[in-house]
Parts: C-alpha cells; sequence; structure tokens
C-alpha cells in the first residue's frame, strides 16, 4: 500500500502543500462554553450554554533540506505563509488538512519554529514546526449543519402521555387556549385523542388558517 501523504491545501489558490514526513501525532481539541449563574441559596452555580468553544488541530511537521543543500527556511515559508492576508479576500486564505480519513477546514493560526541542523556556513537545513489549525466556521456552514429550532420557526414535538393539545400549547406557547394552530397545521380532529410518542410540528406565532385564512395568534 502506497503511503498517504498529509495535505495542506489553499482553498483560494488551489495549491497543494504536500509535507514531506507525516506528522508522528496530532492532537485534536474541542471545548464548549458555559456561563455560570450564582442563585443565593443553592449549592452549585446553575449552567446555561454560551457557546461553542473552537476545535484545534495541533500536530508538528519535519521540514529538511540536508541532503539537497538548500536553505530549509524557503521550506518553513511555504507554511507560514498560510498565514499571510490573501490580497482576493484580504484576509489568510481558509486551509484543508487532509490526512487519510482526517479532512480538516481550518485557518492556521500559530506556527512555532524551530531549527535544528545547520550547514558549516551557518544555513539551517533542518526544522521543526509545530502548527495550531483552528476550525474555520462561519454562518453560511453553520446554518447548513445545525437545523436550529426556534420561537420563529416550526418546531417538533413528541407526545407524552396524558398530553392534550392544550397542555402541549400552554407549554410551548404559554396559553392552553392557543391549541388551534397545531390541530390545523397537524390535520388533527379531536384535541384530546394524541398517541404517546406521536410527533408533532408546532407552527410560528401568528398563524395563518390554510383554508380560511383567518390569522391566529
Amino acid at each position: 500500500m502506497a503511503l498517504e501523504k498529509a495535505v495542506l491545501l489553499n482553498t483560494v489558490t488551489g495549491r497543494r502543500l504536500e509535507v514531506q514526513f507525516n506528522p508522528e501525532e496530532y492532537a485534536l481539541a474541542r471545548e464548549a462554553v458555559w456561563a455560570q449563574a450564582a442563585v443565593p441559596g443553592l449549592g452549585a452555580p446553575l449552567l446555561q450554554f454560551a457557546n461553542g468553544g473552537l476545535q484545534t488541530l495541533e500536530l508538528e511537521l519535519l521540514l529538511d533540506t540536508y541532503e539537497s543543500g538548500g536553505d530549509v527556511r524557503d521550506s518553513v515559508k511555504q507554511i507560514t505563509s498560510l498565514m499571510d492576508i490573501d490580497p482576493t479576500i484580504h484576509a489568510p486564505p481558509v486551509v484543508l488538512f487532509t490526512w487519510g480519513s482526517l479532512a480538516f477546514t481550518c485557518v492556521l493560526a500559530r506556527a512555532n519554529q524551530k531549527f535544528i541542523m545547520f550547514r558549516p556556513d551557518g544555513i539551517p537545513v533542518r526544522a521543526r514546526v509545530t502548527v495550531t489549525l483552528n476550525e474555520f466556521r462561519n454562518g453560511d456552514l453553520e446554518a447548513k449543519e445545525v437545523k436550529r429550532e426556534t420561537a420563529d420557526y416550526t418546531k417538533l414535538y413528541t407526545v407524552s402521555q396524558g398530553e392534550t393539545l392544550s397542555t402541549i400549547a400552554a407549554h410551548v406557547y404559554g396559553a392552553s387556549a392557543t391549541w388551534r394552530p397545531i390541530a390545523i397545521h397537524n390535520g388533527i380532529d379531536d384535541p384530546r385523542a394524541l398517541d404517546i410518542g406521536q410527533r408533532l410540528e408546532i407552527p410560528r406565532l401568528p398563524f395563518r388558517d390554510p383554508e380560511t385564512g383567518e390569522v391566529m395568534r
């Protein structure tokens, strides 16, 4: 089986940078940010999700020009240039790092250079470059991957034992009398005849009856 090399792809220019030597290891890290709210009388603060944190990929690349006799700093520059501003987008390029089954869309956030071998004239010929790649996210990618349910859009609701449309309306709308939009939207004739585990679509308010045109709030 042929050895598959790790690749850094500049998604703006299409330039592929194949590493000389595959890394011995890499580290992925991810976190979520939770806000703490202290409440008097409670033994611990309440936690509320604030936002997702960056996913990062860290690895070390070995660069070597000993046999060719060239300056290894030229090879290092090919990597660090991924942090340079591209004039066409006014920002450093988004990079796709691939190696085997790993595909990581990211930006190069940090490159720590360490030169470890030199020619007699002092020109470096071997270097270790530790890179930190930050996952790239934007609004379009987030919208495609995460379908959020908010008060402004239709939600899905699973019926539990003993629930009726009135109790569900009280839960999702804050008023039991607003059960009719749920019934009309889901084609339900009897608001008390629901099956456990039944999935209902909860339309946003105000709701317009598609048959009569009546607006319900």
